[in-house]
């Protein structure tokens, strides 16, 4: 007997799936690729059953608790994940259809031995959420932010900043470029906006990133808006020494090179350093590269500078990575804490007196910014805080707070645009001996 063919969109779906329910065990969301997915269309519809899954997790929760009064299964395979992509077409993706999400859902745990004895379930489940599918869709856009972020960051920022990081969050995030030179006709053809300096900005694309006009020539690089702030208030005079720390996938390399200082760029980790070279060969810039770890690297010469871009909790990039918001902790945030402040010792070894060290994070929690500020000032003798002024930030004054520090976040828009920024913490210091 010929084997019955797999229906339409059912592997799609299986591989979807597959990494949200990943995800939802704590690893980073990385799209699907043709590797995964060769079908264009496929893999671009399945990104979009993902993505809207984990920006809609929240509002998802809600629907869930009401659906399924004893709860998720335990031991249950994919149910969960495939449970949630269905949601996610049937509430928030109407023009998909909804046969397809309730006949697929069946279909996919189906295939799964740990699952399939909860096909009825499905089912009764996704007919149950079609028929509120209308209720569901009107739910309180601020539900997307899980409950404790929502009182932090209301309390942090305000309540009108909250709603516009809920539509960031739903929305999604645009694709800035930072150029390698000041080229009118590359903006042109690409369908950019200038923000500010050197950064563009694509609020639409319907290609991938290396596919767009110039990637091949490395005319340009991937940057947002706020990651490319830091570097810009080095205040240092050109051809300075300046050690990168932590510095892959580059593109604070990349603004140093351009800038004519001599960069020395360290990673401790060899795949990210590999990222890092090949980005340099493409956009033929040459900086010093280190495989070392930043806490304890010893150069033999000391710096003018130091650009510390420290790992954190990364929860000012929710726009593009929405599940830092549910797998982030506070003894997540603590941990991080901690080696932040080894790093910011160590970087202040490196530099020379009369050095700039330049520290930041792309964190929207005061304890990888502000609090770290403090602890530095009374851990480090000989480090004062060179505030940054507003008229060095000229376009975006507003993000200048009243101590000279950098607080950028989603509700803050730069340019004409209607997009915001990633959360994103500077600090400038300076060593005085």
């Amino acid at each position: 007997m010929a084997h019955k063919p797999d229906p339409a969109g059912l592997k799609l779906r299986l591989i979807a799936a597959q990494r949200l329910r990943a995800v939802l065990g704590g690893d980073h969301f990385v799209p699907l690729d043709a590797a995964d997915l060769p079908d264009g269309r496929d893999r671009a519809l399945a990104n979009r059953l993902i993505n809207t899954a984990l920006r809609r997790h929240g509002q998802i929760d809600v629907i869930l608790a009401e659906l399924l009064e004893k709860g998720l299964p335990s031991r249950s395979g994919s149910f969960e994940a495939v449970l949630r992509l269905s949601l996610a077409q049937l509430v928030f993706l109407p023009d998909l259809g909804a046969h397809s999400a309730l006949f697929l859902a069946v279909e996919a745990i189906k295939r799964d031995n740990k699952a399939r004895h909860l096909a009825g379930l499905m089912n009764a489940v996704l007919r149950k959420a079609q028929s509120n599918s209308a209720r569901y869709g009107l739910m309180d856009e601020s539900l997307v932010l899980p409950e404790p972020v929502r009182k932090r960051w209301s309390d942090l920022y305000g309540a009108e900043a909250l709603s516009r990081f809920a539509n960031a969050l739903i929305e999604g995030a645009p694709l800035d470029l930072t150029l390698r030179d000041d080229d009118p006709g590359l903006v042109e053809a690409l369908g950019a906006e200038r923000l500010i300096a050197d950064t563009v900005r694509l609020e639409q694309r319907d290609r991938p990133v290396d596919a767009l006009p110039g990637y091949a020539e490395g005319r340009f690089w991937v940057q947002d808006a706020a990651s490319a702030l830091p570097a810009r208030l080095l205040a240092l005079p050109e051809a300075g020494a300046v050690l990168d720390l932590c510095a892959a996938p580059g593109g604070k390399t990349a603004q140093l090179t351009k800038a004519g200082h001599r960069v020395t760029a360290l990673d401790n980790d060899p795949s990210r350093l590999a990222r890092l070279r090949a980005n340099m060969e493409r956009l033929g810039y040459d900086p010093e590269l280190v495989e070392a770890d930043a806490a304890n690297y010893a150069p033999l010469a000391l710096f003018d500078a130091v650009l510390l871009d420290a790992p954190c909790s990364a929860t000012g990039t929710f726009r593009r990575h929405p599940e830092v918001l549910w797998h982030r902790s506070a003894g997540d945030i603590a941990g991080r804490v901690r080696l932040q402040q080894a790093l910011l010792a160590n970087a202040f070894r490196c530099l020379k007196a009369g050095g700039t060290l330049i520290y930041c994070t792309c964190s929207l929690e005061p304890e990888e910014g502000e609090l770290q500020v403090d602890w530095a000032l009374d851990a480090l003798p000989g480090l004062e805080l060179f505030p940054i002024r507003p008229e060095e930030l000229a376009d975006l004054p507003e993000i200048v707070t009243p101590r000279g520090l950098v607080r950028t976040h989603p509700g803050i828009t730069p340019g004409q645009g209607n997009a915001g920024m990633d959360g994103f913490f500077v600090a400038r210091f300076r060593r005085t001996r």
